[in-house]
Formats: C-alpha cells, structure tokens, sequence
C-alpha cells in the first residue's frame, strides 16, 4: 500500500491541504520536491521543508515505492519569468510614460482645440 502524505511526522491534515493547494498531494511529489518549492507553501519554513522532505524520501524508501515525482516549478504554482519579459515590461512602461511626462502634449491638443 502507498504510504499517505500524513503518514509523514509533521504532516497533519492542515499542512496537507496546504500542501494539496500547491499541487504537492502524494510522498513522491514530496520526496521530488525542492526546498525551494515546499518553502513556498505558507507554514513551511527551509528547516521545516528539508525536514518533511527527507522524511518523505526515507518513507518512500521503506515502503519499497520508486521516488520518481519530480515537481516542476508550473506544477507546482510557481511560475518561472522568461529571460526577455523584462524588456518587454520596459517597453510597455515607456508607451505609458510617453504622454505622461510634465504635461506635454496636453497643452498642444487645448491650442488646436481653441484655433477651430
């Protein structure tokens, strides 16, 4: 029988909800998972985070179950940035900031609007 994720000591209902919420529901996700990752879920710290997930790994072990459950980041709510997104974001601040600056332009539209 596969162990339950509550099967792990520190892992109550609540922490496996949590869990759950980030797409960690089995050991394997667990024991696959990064530090990094289970950090991410409120109420688990670095410390608390390398705890369940050794303790993950050595109950996969005992009970004979393969640790095959890499988690990725998408997987696992994170979203990874792509390299070029901040140039982009620039891009699209500087189409904003355009008109914005001290009032120019505005003034320039008032004038012809008061010439017709």
């Amino acid at each position: 029988m596969k162990p339950a994720i509550t099967d792990i000591p520190g892992i109550g209902p609540a922490a496996a909800a949590a869990l759950g919420e980030h797409k960690i529901t089995s050991v394997a996700r667990l024991a696959g998972a990064s530090v990094e990752t289970i950090s991410a879920v409120p109420g688990f710290s670095e410390a608390r985070a390398t705890r369940v997930i050794s303790a993950a790994a050595e109950l996969l072990a005992a009970s004979g179950t393969p640790q095959s459950a890499k988690v990725k980041p998408e997987q696992s709510g994170e979203v990874e940035k792509p390299e070029n997104k901040g140039k982009k974001e620039k891009k699209d601040k500087k189409k904003k900031d355009k008109g914005k600056r001290k009032g120019k332009g505005k003034k320039k539209d008032k004038k012809k609007k008061d010439k017709k």
